[in-house]
């Protein structure tokens, strides 16, 4: 049985809708001098008080960094413009990737924050491949198909660390049980954020890596936060992304791992 041909207007889509500009305009988000994110005017005027201060076209934390950020955090929670808060740390770097801080991931969008995220795709010896049902009570995208494993990478992660703390609390797997681990390739996206918070806006970089799962190795879930894993051929995989089963992420991982 032949596999299902790609539309080109579904990728054509897929590619627009991850690469996309705010919805209303921002403008820089500084520190020291050093631009840090982007923020709708809207959020400074809402939070009032001297969180934040305007500086040339946008607007700048003021003091030492880490302690702003925090108190930033903590009134955007007030204020209902924070995402599920998680007590998670993500780095915050200047443009040329220097990291300066890190700030609560529940308000990296609002805020603009460049992020970072590693996503394994794991094939079975004939070829299959692992896939994840998120749970229905993930904050973002529950109940969508997603590669073997997809997550954050954290503030005091390097890359491979986060690989290795992902995959075993995702997929309950260790990096030394797979075979032919290698990295596949960077993606990135920029688009209005779809977690349900207003104001935000996504700026994230995707390292995706592969990998073989051996005969009689199979995932399971460490964390609760997936519903159940299914191997299925890669004509199956098509099919399922073009009726927009998975998360917008997980299908630029996988056009990228099958040569789509």
């Amino acid at each position: 049985m032949s596999a299902p041909r790609l539309d080109a207007g579904w990728r054509a889509a897929l590619l627009a809708r991850t690469n996309q500009p705010p919805r209303a305009p921002r403008v820089p988000l500084t520190w020291d001098g050093r631009t840090i994110g982007s923020v709708e005017p809207a959020v400074p005027l809402a939070l009032g008080g001297a969180l934040l201060c305007r500086e040339g076209g946008g607007y700048a934390v003021p003091g030492d960094l880490s302690t702003g950020l925090e108190r930033l955090a903590l009134a955007l929670r007030a204020a209902g413009l924070a995402h599920a808060w998680r007590d998670e740390q993500l780095a915050v770097c200047d443009t040329h990737g220097v990291p300066l801080a890190s700030v609560e991931r529940a308000v990296v969008r609002v805020l603009g924050i460049a992020t970072r995220a590693v996503h394994l795709v794991g094939f079975d010896a004939r070829g299959r491949v692992w896939l994840q049902l998120r749970a229905s009570s993930k904050a973002n995208d529950p109940g969508k198909w997603d590669t073997l494993m997809g997550g954050m990478v954290g503030a005091r992660d390097t890359l491979e660390t986060a690989l290795e703390r992902e995959t075993w609390e995702e997929a309950g797997l260790r990096l030394e049980q797979l075979l032919d681990l290698q990295a596949g390739g960077w993606l990135e996206q920029r688009r209005p954020a779809e977690d349900g918070t207003r104001h935000g806006y996504l700026v994230e970089a995707t390292l995706w890596s592969r990998c073989v799962l051996p005969d009689g190795v199979q995932p399971r879930n460490q964390d609760g936060e997936v519903e159940r894993f299914e191997c299925v051929a890669p004509a199956e995989v098509v099919a399922r992304l073009q009726q927009d089963l998975f998360t917008d992420e997980a299908a630029l991982v996988l056009l990228q791992a099958l040569g789509l």
